[in-house]
Order: C-alpha cells, then structure tokens, then sequence
C-alpha cells in the first residue's frame, strides 16, 4: 500500500519464493547462491525438469563461465537423485575434466556412481546408410543438378532394395551411382555418365574418412544410460561432417524416444529409450547459423518444438547468440544470460529472448553465483 514500510526479506523468505525444490529433492539442481547475501545464505535450486523439458540456452561471451555454467548443470544431473542420461556435442573437446566425477563421494549412494563415457574423435562412427540424400549432399559439397539427380536416384533404389534397404555400404552407393547414370548407346553398349564417374570418385574419397562406416555405428542404447554423460569430442572432425553426425544422432536418438513411447520399440533394441533423455551443443551457432544453410537446422527445430511431449531436453551454448537461427533460440524457454559485450548480440537477444530487451547487457552483474 502507497506509504507502507519496506523491508529488507530475510533469507529463509528469500529461499521459499525462489526455489521450488530443496537441495537433496529428487529433481533439484543446485547451481548456486543469491549475491548480496552472505555465502550459501540463500542457495539457487532449479527444478530439472522444468529446466529439461522447456529447453535452455547458456549465452554468455568468451570467458563469462558459460562452459562452467554448463559444467555444474551436468553435475547436478548427474547427483544420485537425478541420475540423468546426458548426450553432449563437444566441437573444441572441453568437457573431458567431467571425468572427475568419479570415485566423488558426493556423486554416489546406495551403489549408485555416475558414468562419464567420453568418445574421442577416433571412436566416432556412423553408419553410411544410415545417412539419407541430404545427408550425402552436406559431405558432397559443390555438385552439379545433374550430379544430385543421380546420387538421389541411386539412394532411392538402395532404400526399396529388399535386403540392402538399412545395410547397404559405400560398395553397394557406388555401384547404385554407375547404375542410375548408365545408358545405351546406338550400338547398344552401356556407357557409364560423367557424373556418375565424378561421384565414384567422390564418394571413394569420402570412404577413407575414419567417421563413416559400412557398418560401425553410434546407437542411441549406447549413447544414453540414466546416471551417464556421454562427451563426444569432434575437435578434429571437419565441420561439414560434424553436421551431418550431429544431424543422425539426434533423429535417431529422436524417433527412438518416439517410438518408445508409442510402443514401437521393443525392449533390447537399439532404438528403445525408455527414460528421458538430455543433448547439449557447445557452439551452437556453428550447428544452427543465423543467415546460412545448415544440415542441423531442421531437427534442432524439430527437437525444440515438440521434444517435450516425448521426454527429449535440448541444451544450446553460444558466445555468438547473434549468429545463431533466432527462430531456434526463441524455442529455448529458460536462459543463463552472462556478460554480453558485442552490440549485435545485445540487439538479437532484445529479439530472440521474451522479455530481455530492458536489460543492459554490458552493465548487468551476473544475479546467482556460480558455486
């Protein structure tokens, strides 16, 4: 009421209106304490779920802790009352000193201990087709329309053939390549195309790459456990084909949380999740860029979108939220804003993020301190 007294609030009123869950409650992460409080007076707990299911995005600039911010989250899932299935897309290989996770008191009980499996570059594999024609055109840059028409004709009768519909190998594309651009002369002799020589050619290049295989492969069963943060460090993978390895893994890891909740998947197969499941991109603006074309758009939007209803959370980190895809960064409901310095990235989160544009990014101090 106007002339009433105001008060400062004391720090157990302080704690029940900004924390829902206490620290040792099943879905509480604890991320950090209140400034202008003493220390741990009044701690931060989030609700992980709330924090999973509405997706996030740690935006901050070089040096502001986003990646320790990421850190500490993926700690408090990883806390026995968690126990999480945490997949993390790791462009520059940063997030290998999670493995001090273990044998960490704190991080077990009653048997429990999390599990922090980290997949080097050299242990990356998809299988070739496992990729779709889109895929095949990310990892075939500059090809001509007519170049494009054949790789798609031959893709199209590897997925109708029979027995090769889900196992077919760079042996059996090449060969479907020569097919689809053969033709009769006057004489009657077949006579291969210059693009389907092109392709071969290509496409043999394409082989010696140590990350696509005829038959190795990266199955969601593996990637995602409960109480398990699986690190796949791409820092020396090009990036055309972290795009493309980025794209497969999350639809597959995608339609597997679909068809289980449907009932489509049956239990021991490689495609079935029964619990929810946890992806975070370090870099993102390097997988969703604003103003170019990127393979990873569309399931990064298919994932944001509608994830929720099948217990799929997406975690997004940028330096550059400018130069990332706005329509993207708008589906990320909950946000850890740092210090933001570049102008136009203060100007795309005005944009991107609800009701951010009264803020001062430069002069604004950080409200929970990162423990």
């Amino acid at each position: 009421d106007p002339g009433a007294r105001v008060y400062l609030a004391e720090d157990q009123r302080l704690q029940q209106v900004l924390n829902r869950r206490r620290s040792d409650d099943v879905g509480a992460a604890h991320v950090g304490s209140l400034l202008l409080r003493d220390r741990d007076a009044v701690p931060i707990i989030l609700d992980v779920k709330e924090l999973v299911s509405t997706h996030m995005a740690i935006l901050a600039g070089t040096g502001s802790g986003k990646s320790y911010t990421a850190g500490v989250l993926i700690e408090e899932l990883l806390r026995p009352q968690n126990r999480a299935a945490v997949l993390i897309f790791d462009p520059h290989g940063e997030y290998g000193t999670l493995d001090g996770l273990r044998g960490n008191p704190i991080f077990e009980a009653d048997g429990y201990r999390p599990t922090i499996k980290v997949l080097t570059p050299a242990e990356i594999r998809i299988r070739i087709s496992s990729l779709n024609f889109y895929d095949l055109l990310t990892l075939l840059p500059q090809t001509t329309e007519r170049q494009q028409a054949v790789l798609e004709k031959a893709v199209n009768s590897l997925r109708k053939h029979k027995t090769l519909r889900d196992r077919w190998d760079f042996g059996h594309l090449i060969e479907a390549v020569k097919e689809a651009d053969t033709t009769e002369d006057d004489e009657g002799n077949e006579v291969m195309g210059p693009s389907a020589q092109s392709l071969s050619w290509r496409l043999e290049r394409l082989q010696s790459s140590p990350y696509f295989h005829s038959w190795e492969h990266l199955i969601p069963r593996d990637l995602f456990e409960p109480g398990q943060a699986t690190i796949l460090q791409m820092n020396e993978i090009p990036q055309e084909q972290q795009q493309v390895i980025c794209t497969v893994i999350l639809n597959q890891s995608y339609t597997a949380r679909i068809n289980t909740v449907r009932g489509g998947a049956t239990e021991g197969a490689e495609d079935h999740l029964p619990y929810p499941i946890f992806a975070l991109v370090e870099e993102a603006h390097r997988f969703a860029p604003a103003h170019e074309p990127s393979r990873c758009k569309q399931i990064l939007r298919t994932v944001l979108s509608e994830g929720r209803k099948f217990g799929f959370g997406m975690g997004l980190i940028t330096q550059r939220p400018g130069k990332i895809d706005s329509d993207i960064l708008s589906q990320c409901m909950s946000q850890f804003l740092m210090r933001i310095v570049n102008p136009v990235d203060q100007e795309s989160l005005k944009h991107g993020v609800e009701a951010a544009g009264a803020i001062s990014y430069r002069n604004c101090p950080r409200s929970v301190a990162v423990r």
